[in-house]
């Protein structure tokens, strides 16, 4: 049988958030066909990522040393060399190309995108940029500032206004995320989103509704998924951690739209996954102005939620695709491609 690497943790906010959805996956795959082995992508201790420490998370929570020289492990005394890396790491070093370059020394076969396309894409600034490029969507204006530069907040919301987003520029799960809606709460936001990243976007505010649309390419054949509205609840004005994570969102599949609407934003996807040499499942979210009937990109999510209620999955289901199936299709197309 084959050896899979389900690769969780990470180096980022999202290191738990991670484990938990890589957990909920390990519970999905058919293990009569392959060796699943959850390895742990560094040990959070006291709030605080050990990025020396990877391990192999065993059944009855054990932690075993992963040889990062050749990325094994030692089982009943055999090492365990992987066919497949499964990657579910949200953030760095999972989703920004990191990983990617290290399997690809390895020649370990993954189930993302390249490094090239982690790389870019993970950097909302630099993939809004090329995104504008292609002309085929709108994309939020917005300001790309690295952590010691002069920051004018007045030239800001002169250009952007107020409101506008403050988020680290490579970053998931809105962590370190703030809509600032008075001039005095720009710098905190600033400073805060520093915290995660060393690079910040700051992007003007678009009134609409969120969509969201996972697009996967498997043996040559492209499946682009039902969209996704997300709807904050109660004060969650935007689609913020705890909207994501502590059920203040209510998540329709397929989303309750015009056929058309719902077509451009398929096609979109379909386009952008193409121009981004996109591989493996991704997600693209939007905003859609109704008033001006206007579509604009807010990012691109090469490593989205893979539990069994995150949005993706969810999407696959609306087209007759179960949970199982779909980690079965991405691991086969990865062994195979």
């Amino acid at each position: 049988m084959k050896n899979i690497a389900l690769v969780m943790g990470g180096f980022s906010g999202e290191h738990q958030i991670s484990i938990n959805s890589g957990c909920q996956v390990y519970e999905s795959l058919d293990k009569s066909k392959y060796n699943v082995y959850k390895i742990v992508v560094g040990k959070l201790t006291d709030n605080k990522i050990d990025r020396q420490k990877w391990y192999w998370l065993t059944d009855d929570d054990q932690h075993h040393p992963v040889d990062r020289a050749d990325f094994t492990v030692i089982d009943n005394g055999e090492k365990i060399h992987f066919d497949l890396a499964f990657i579910i790491i949200h953030g760095n070093p999972g989703e920004n190309g990191v990983l990617q370059g290290y399997f690809d020394l390895l020649d370990i076969k993954y189930t993302t995108c390249g490094f090239y396309t982690s790389s870019l894409t993970f950097n909302k600034g630099y993939c809004n940029a090329v995104v504008r490029s292609y002309h085929i969507v709108k994309v939020a204006k917005s300001r790309l500032f690295y952590k010691g530069e002069p920051i004018d907040t007045k030239s800001i919301i002169s250009r952007l206004r107020l409101p506008l987003f403050v988020k680290p520029a490579s970053g998931g799960s809105s962590v370190a995320t703030t809509k600032v809606k008075r001039a005095e709460d720009l710098m905190p936001a600033i400073e805060e989103a520093f915290t995660e990243d060393d690079a910040v976007l700051i992007e003007e505010f678009i009134q609409g509704r969120e969509f969201d649309c996972g697009v996967m390419k498997i043996k040559g054949k492209k499946f682009v998924f039902p969209i996704t509205e997300i709807i904050p609840l109660g004060d969650h004005e935007f689609f913020d951690y705890a909207a994501k994570y502590d059920g203040f969102s209510n998540e329709v599949t397929p989303a309750e739209v015009d056929a058309d609407i719902a077509e451009e934003i398929q096609d979109v996807s379909s386009k952008l996954y193409d121009l981004l040499n996109c591989r493996g499942v991704v997600r693209f979210d939007y905003i859609y102005n109704e008033e001006r009937k206007r579509l604009t990109f807010l990012e691109v999510n090469t490593i989205p939620g893979q539990s069994a209620e995150s949005i993706v999955p969810k999407q696959a289901r609306a087209m007759g695709i179960s949970t199982s199936q779909l980690y079965e299709m991405i691991i086969q197309d990865a062994l195979e491609n």
